[in-house]
């Protein structure tokens, strides 16, 4: 996950409809999601799925007929192809490790905590500077880690050098584990790990890789993760159409992600 940029730009819009109040500041991907929202409640509007009169978007928020629109729109425009089973069988052989059973990690972290008033740019070049410091000291890793953790970690573990001790992939929120299981590196990751909590210098001490899978057992799981990784494709595309037909102003839409 990576850290946004804070915009305090002009007004953006989206066919003459305001995204965002006048210095309201707004990450850049939150501004991309309220013109990616927008796009689709116009598109809606344009196909008799909602009134005419229905209000844009209020604080990022939309109403409920609008949201029930907006899937209603991309049920009709998007088809979600079914993967072919030879699809299915390339993409389980080249992650085979992230359908096993049981998988472990014993890791230990520093947590630098995104809060409401912090300034993020500042935070990163903390964690980037606590990062290179651990990774500085690779003959003695667990001291400077353990101590690094100490000084400078927001998580109480930081008192135990940042030991969080052996979690499964329920253990982690979804992004640090994403980043953590279905990997086979063991020492201090190279890059920041990015979390709802914040940003993470993440250290694998032990790896228990759990039992593998066969892929008649899994088929369902790759069949759904690909039918996902397709729909979301889709609605990029989809998005991208809508944008080129629109006038977008002040926000880049370059690398929108998908839209809830």
């Amino acid at each position: 996950m990576t850290a946004d940029t804070t915009t305090a730009a002009p007004v953006a819009r989206v066919d003459g409809v305001a995204l965002n109040g006048p210095g309201e500041p707004l990450s850049t991907g939150e501004l991309r999601q309220r013109a990616c929202t927008e796009l689709l409640r116009q598109a809606a509007q344009r196909a008799g799925l909602l009134e005419a009169t229905d209000a844009a978007i209020a604080g990022g928020v939309i109403i409920e007929a609008a949201s029930g629109a907006i899937d209603a729109l991309l049920a009709r425009e998007i088809a979600a192809a079914e993967p072919a089973l030879e699809d299915c069988r390339r993409h389980y052989a080249a992650r085979e490790t992230r359908y096993r059973t049981g998988e472990r990690v014993r890791i230990r972290h520093i947590l630098f905590a995104v809060t409401p008033r912090v300034d993020v740019a500042a935070l990163r070049k903390r964690a980037e500077g606590a990062l290179l410091d651990v990774r500085c000291h690779a003959g003695d890793a667990d001291g400077a880690f353990a101590r690094v953790a100490r000084e400078m970690s927001n998580c109480p573990s930081g008192a135990e050098g940042g030991e969080l001790g052996w979690l499964r992939a329920d253990d982690c929120a979804p992004e640090l584990a994403r980043e953590l299981f279905g990997h086979v590196e063991v020492g201090v990751l190279p890059r920041l790990v990015h979390s709802r909590f914040g940003l993470h210098v993440v250290q694998v001490l032990e790896r228990d890789p759990g039992v593998a899978r066969d892929f008649d057992s899994v088929r369902g799981a790759v069949a759904s993760s690909l039918r996902q990784q397709a729909y979301a494709t889709a609605v990029r595309r989809y998005l991208r159409s809508l944008a080129e037909q629109a006038a977008v102003d002040g926000v880049d839409l370059e690398g929108a992600g998908t839209p809830p």
